[in-house]
Order: C-alpha cells, then structure tokens, then sequence
C-alpha cells in the first residue's frame, strides 16, 4: 500500500491522513460489521485506504422470511461477499439469532404487550453490536470493531454527532461506554451521506445504489400491525375522546398504536386530525384527541430509568440538551437525580413522550447518555 496514493484518494472525500496513522493503523486488524449495505460497505474501503488489516463479518440475527418467502439476511449476505471480493478482504458470517431473539425480539414482544413503544434499535446496540458481536471480535484478535454508524469519537473516548446532521445516530448509541468506545471506529462519521455513496460508486460496489434500511430490521417492509399480530392475540377495543369520554371508534387492539400517532387510526367523520394521546391498557382503550398541538400531547417533564453514561456521571442537578424521539431537534433542559431516578424539566413542552423510548442528553455535539423514560408528567390539558 502506498501512503500518498491513498492520503490523495481519501482527502478527494474529506477524510485526513497522516503518515504516522497510516504506518500505525498497518499493524493493526479491524472486524467491520456488514450489514449488506452501502454503509459498510464504504466503510470497508475507506479502512482499508487508511492501511487496516480489514475482515468483513456479516451478522445474522434473523431467519424467517419475508411476505413474498424471501430471507432478505441470505441476499445482504451475498452483497457482503460481493463488496469483500470486489475489496480484496477476507469475510465471514456470525449466527446471533439465539441471542437477538432472547436479549431483543423477546423485550420487544413483552414491551407491546404492557402497551408501550419499545425501541429495538437501542436494544439491539447495547446487547448485541457491542456486546455479543463486540466480544466476538476482539476474541478472534481484533483491535478495533467497526460499523457503519453516523457518529464520531472524540480522543477521549467520548461519543460525538456525525458530520451529516440528518443521519447522525447517537440518540441510538448513547448506552455504548467509553471503556468500548475506545475499541470501536466509526469510519464514516466525519462525511455527508452523499459522498459514502459516491465512495461506493467510485469502488463499483454492487451497493451504491442499494435503498437504505428503514424502520425495524426484523420486520422490513412488512406491515407492522400485520407483523404484530403474529406474536400478539389482542382483542378489539375503543377509540375514546380523552376530553368527552366519548366513543369513537373501534381498533384492532392498544398494543398497535403509539403516542402521537396519527396515520392508521381509521377515525373519519367531523373535525380531525386525531391523535393517540394516551392508552388505558386495562380498559383497552386507545385515548385520542383532536389536532397536533393538543395541549394533552403536550408535558413539561418527565422521568427515566436504566441510566447509562458514556463516560463518567455529571453532577446534579445539570442544564443540557435533550430529546425524547430520533427525529427531534436538541431541547433545553434541566437534570435532576431523584432516588436513582432522572427527573428531567424541559424549558418548553415536549409532544408526544412515550414511555419505555429513550431520553438522551446532549452537551452541544457530544452525546452524555441517556435513560428509559418510565413517567411522563402531567400533560397541559386534564381529562374531562
């Protein structure tokens, strides 16, 4: 390998290389996770220009097939094989379906069934990417673990946003400590979406162009409530104005809706939009309420468990940012630790908090951590 040819080549993406990096990075072995994506499979290439001894390892966590009889894990595999071979680098493939389906499908199941929204994502990172996958690589000697996430670390082993402010994916790795953080490397963290897929074009991998994964990986493009009901026997109830106690409607069972929600909901007839504001399990009851900014979805607070910092405990009480949902934008807060408890005050209401998702919190670009929020406070309007 060449250090100026490969310098040249990664600088034209943005990417900096020393040669004293080069040099050292060429004593050390990296296990990429490879999801049969353009992600990973960028990364593979820019690992590789910055002189990593690379191995591709393809993690399986789920067998059954889709609604067309297709297992889309046995395809993302051959795209595994294909950027590999392209690349030059050696790859295998892991089974941690044992593992996937006892430490996240079988919460995620048991979460619905109480009647709250789950987050498989930031399960699934913190007990099985780096966790199970995390031991398996450093068993097989490897000095780093690598993945295709959009964030960064900072030299002290601290969990930054990525570059791209529209993919970053902290909110979902927030349980990831400092003691694994310094094992692991995010080689694409510090560019644009836009040019990982240029990365893959200029390589000719058969991923440039693949469509990116959305939603949860063990459902894909199949209907939720369809996938749902398989594992789920619940029984039809009623929609209910949260502010007349009026019926209206009928649903499919409270497991299937989340606060917030708005599509699905089937409510017709006069006024409208409607929006499930909250959910009465034991009476099977799905709470709605008329327009987006309802003063109902709306609280001023909340409170969260299962705390996880990525590096050492702030001092309470501490003003920071936070958000309740990936998709939110940053919100001023203050932090209170009450009985191992967070007690979180934010400076202006906060739609649609659902229990058991994640609140992570925020010193500007770097991720401090997060917890499971388990109460939500008392919403700006009272049930009638």
């Amino acid at each position: 390998m060449n250090f100026q040819n490969n310098a040249d080549i990664l600088a034209k993406y943005g990417i900096s290389l020393s040669e004293t990096q080069f040099n050292a990075n060429r004593t050390k072995k990296v296990i990429l996770g490879m999801s049969g994506g353009v992600d990973s499979s960028s990364c593979a290439a820019v690992l590789k220009l910055q002189g990593f001894e690379v191995i591709g390892m393809f993690m399986k966590n789920w067998e059954e097939k889709d609604d067309n009889g297709i297992c889309s894990s046995e395809k993302d595999y051959a795209d595994v094989i294909s950027v590999c071979e392209k690349l030059d680098i050696d790859y295998y493939s892991v089974n941690f379906v044992k593992e996937y389906e006892e430490n996240v499908f079988d919460h995620f199941l048991k979460e619905y069934k109480l009647g709250y929204t789950p987050n498989p994502d930031i399960l699934c990172n913190r007990e099985i990417k780096f966790k199970v996958f995390y031991d398996k690589a450093l068993s097989l000697g490897a000095d780093y673990l690598a993945t295709g996430h959009y964030c960064q670390k900072s030299n002290n082993n601290e969990l930054i946003k990525g570059i791209d402010k529209n993919k970053d994916q902290t909110y979902f790795l927030y349980t990831i400590q400092s003691e694994v953080l310094k094992n692991v490397l995010f080689p694409i963290g510090s560019i644009e979406k836009s040019i990982v897929r240029q990365i893959a074009k200029d390589y000719d991998l058969i991923t440039h162009n693949k469509k990116d994964s959305t939603g949860i990986c063990f459902i894909g493009e199949r209907n939720f409530k369809n996938f749902l009901s398989n594992y789920l026997n619940e029984q039809k109830g009623d929609f209910v104005n949260l502010q007349t106690n009026s019926v209206m409607g009928t649903h499919d069972g409270a497991c299937f809706y989340t606060i917030g929600q708005r599509k699905g909901l089937g409510l017709g007839g006069p006024g409208g939009p409607w929006f499930v504001a909250d959910k009465n399990i034991e009476t099977n009851e799905v709470l709605v309420v008329e327009g987006q900014d309802n003063p109902a979805l709306f609280t001023n607070e909340l409170w969260a468990q299962d705390i996880s910092w990525v590096t050492d405990s702030p001092s309470f009480p501490f003003k920071c940012k936070a958000k309740v949902r990936y998709r939110q934008s940053d919100q001023d807060c203050t932090v209170f630790l009450q009985d191992e408890k967070l007690h979180v005050v934010f400076d202006s209401p906060q739609r649609a908090v659902a229990i058991r998702q994640s609140v992570v919190f925020y010193d500007d670009e770097k991720c401090l951590g997060g917890a499971i929020i388990t109460k939500r406070g008392e919403s700006l309007a009272t049930r009638a």
